[in-house]
């Protein structure tokens, strides 16, 4: 069965063209058949910050959580842990199970005694973060949480983080970056304080301005009065 069928066919200098009339609901479907694989797929994702510092001696909580469009069940995930510039094998410090979005992980051996897992059910997603206790510059390296679908026929997801351990984080010096700020923001301040003067200086130059007009007016009308009460003019009005 044919999805679109032979339309108008329309002339043209350069030939014939023909036109397919495809059915209404062939575009929904075909949107359908794409969209569905992903929204069963699952989502795996370490924040936006893949690269991490903490300091020696202190615990580290490492993100991970992932979510699916239609729920999900039967999911596996572990954690593995991978030394900077290494060659050997990862080591698998974290392995669990989680039956579906309403129930707690559970591991599936015996996870690494410095990690605890920090997990959180959210309506979005799923967190199965790990808890990294008393790090040393040992714990360098890069930490990959893998996640398996049952659902997409145990199709795996995974996102990696890079932890590197301090001795001490490292103070950053300001001082420049105060010095520019306040250099900008008194030259801002200057030029306000010229708009605020100018247009102070306008309005008073106007005044006077005003102040001038009516003084000449009034001097104006006042001689006009004066050489008008003056005796020597009527008598040449009358003549």
């Amino acid at each position: 069965m044919s999805l679109c069928s032979t339309g108008v066919r329309e002339s043209s200098p350069h030939g014939n063209r023909t036109f397919l009339h495809c059915h209404s609901w062939f575009v929904p479907l075909m949107l359908g058949l794409v969209l569905i694989p992903v929204c069963f797929s699952l989502e795996v994702s370490v924040g936006k910050n893949p690269q991490m510092k903490a300091r020696n001696g202190t615990d580290v909580l490492l993100h991970c959580s992932f979510s699916a469009c239609f729920g999900f069940e039967d999911v596996y995930f572990l954690w593995n842990y991978q030394p900077m510039n290494s060659t050997f094998p990862s080591t698998i410090l974290y392995k669990g199970f989680v039956k579906d979005e309403n129930t707690d992980p559970k591991p599936t051996q015996d996870p690494d005694y410095q990690v605890e897992l920090a997990f959180k059910r959210a309506p979005k997603d799923y967190n199965i973060s790990l808890l990294l206790k008393n790090v040393d510059f040992s714990n360098n390296g890069r930490y990959t949480c893998d996640v398996m679908n049952t659902k997409e026929k145990k199709a795996k997801h995974n996102a990696t983080l890079t932890l590197t351990v301090v001795d001490k984080f490292e103070v950053v010096d300001n001082t420049l970056t105060l010095i520019i700020v306040a250099v900008v923001g008194g030259v801002i301040g200057l030029l306000i304080l010229i708009l605020i003067m100018k247009k102070i200086i306008s309005i008073i130059l106007k005044r006077n301005s005003d102040t001038k007009k009516d003084c000449l007016v009034s001097s104006s009308v006042n001689d006009n009065t004066e050489n008008a009460s003056k005796p020597g003019s009527k008598e040449k009005t009358k003549a």
